[in-house]
């Protein structure tokens, strides 16, 4: 037999009650079978826990140890069973959204937005660089919504009956060092730019296709493409080790200028993903107004560089 949690309860008792009779009505049994538990907790302890007189019981030593131990372990299991309740039914009557997007502005200033929309929902997120990566996690429950973009007309990633909702369509822009000489241009021609380095985080859908595709209309081949997180690609630029693409929605920063490509000949389609059949329509009509919205305070704020 080994030791559990009412063998504990069971020592404890008789201790407290300083007689079987006592310990019995204490425990709700009937005497006879209270007294045959401790002495099969004896044979599993491998000794006396109590020695029996005429007045009463009083613990051994290794019954002062167990009951040392017991009013330690006891109480640390009841506030565990107490706490545990607690956050079950916490979890039960709180709201909990699950969003992923890819590296970029909006996925912040969404759940920023939503702090204020819904103040007692909690709200997590996961970014990852890779658009299909984000769709199979909506598509297998691990992600309420994906915040993520394609290339131009590009279909959306992962299965056919995930339903992706377009928030906006941008051009996709340049970042320049600030003293570049195109810098002071209003929008720049991709032509000019034959001769520089680029900069831009990875993806996995057709972006790096459709540039490179660009790139030859424009009479030219990049001679070099830096993939790389956000903050390593605004330092490439910053230091002029090379340009870089971004979003429209790319936020002001020190020592870059942010331009349109003339002609826009690449464009950028941001789209709010979900499974329609594990959202509520209200909330996914939520989010969506909220992405919207993010997205054209973040699009206003970039509208507004010199």
């Amino acid at each position: 037999m080994e030791l559990e949690l009412r063998h504990l309860r069971t020592v404890r008792a008789i201790s407290d009650a300083d007689s079987l009779t006592r310990a019995a009505t204490a425990l709700g049994l009937a005497q006879p079978a209270l007294s045959a538990q401790p002495r099969r907790i004896e044979r599993t302890l491998g000794g006396e826990l109590f020695e029996r007189g005429r007045h009463g019981v009083r613990a051994t030593a290794l019954g002062e140890l167990v009951l040392e131990r017991a009013g330690i372990v006891l109480p640390a299991v009841s506030g565990l069973q107490q706490e545990a309740t607690r956050f079950a039914r916490a979890r039960r009557t709180r709201e909990r959204l699950r969003l992923g997007g890819t590296h970029g502005p909006l996925l912040g200033a969404l759940v920023d937005r939503l702090a204020e929309e819904l103040p007692d929902t909690a709200v997590t997120t996961r970014a990852s660089w890779s658009e299909r990566e984000l769709a199979d996690h909506v598509d297998q429950g691990l992600l309420d919504f994906a915040l993520l973009g394609t290339c131009g007309a590009a279909p959306p990633p992962g299965p056919a009956h995930l339903e992706w909702r377009e928030i906006a369509l941008d051009p996709v822009c340049v970042m320049l060092p600030d003293g570049h000489p195109e810098a002071h241009r209003g929008e720049v021609d991709l032509a000019a730019l034959a001769a520089e380095a680029w900069a831009c985080v990875p993806g996995d859908g057709c972006f790096a296709d459709c540039f490179t595709a660009a790139c030859a209309r424009a009479g030219f081949t990049p001679r070099r493409m830096y993939e790389t997180d956000t903050a390593s690609c605004a330092h490439l630029v910053r230091v002029g080790r090379a340009v870089g693409l971004c979003r429209a929605t790319f936020p002001p920063t020190p020592g870059i200028t942010v331009r349109p490509l003339a002609g826009a000949p690449l464009l950028w389609r941001h789209l709010l993903g979900l499974h329609p059949g594990a959202q509520h329509p209200d909330t996914a009509a939520l989010l969506f107004a909220q992405a919207r919205a993010a997205h054209a305070d973040a699009a206003r704020t970039a509208a507004e560089l010199p």
